[in-house]
């Protein structure tokens, strides 16, 4: 995780610069709370722009969300669970099984976004944000 390595680099040299234990402590905690408050307040910032984009009655804004949250629902059913009953029967009536290569990775990944498997959610309980 990104901000890891920030504290790591930043620790090593806190180290080498703060002789006394309980201050390089401190000072690492501090470090690790206001990188998470930075991340943490850009994380609201773009829920407060998604709220707006979903107020909009313009549908270029505020329907691009649902499109792609349609799109990866309807891709996953196909590839899934559609897909694998329908060749399912074909071969069981002795025809060819269909074979459609879906980019899987690509599509868990964008679905996994949409559902907020990310660690946001984590954050935000951490907070005590609801």
């Amino acid at each position: 995780m990104l901000i890891d390595t920030i504290i790591g680099a930043v620790g090593s040299v806190l180290d080498k610069v703060i002789p006394d234990t309980n201050a390089r402590a401190q000072a690492k905690e501090e470090l690790a709370k206001a990188i998470l408050q930075d991340d943490f307040q850009l994380a609201l910032s773009q829920i407060q722009v998604n709220q707006e984009e979903a107020k909009s009655e313009n549908l270029f804004k505020s329907g691009w969300r649902p499109s792609i949250g349609w799109a990866c629902s309807l891709t996953f059913i196909l590839n899934f669970v559609l897909f694998p009953i329908i060749n399912y029967f074909l071969v069981m009536f002795g025809h060819q099984a269909i074979l459609i290569p879906f980019d899987t990775n690509t599509l868990m990944t964008v679905l996994g976004g949409l559902l907020g498997i990310g660690g946001l959610r984590t954050i935000e309980k951490i907070k005590g944000v609801n």
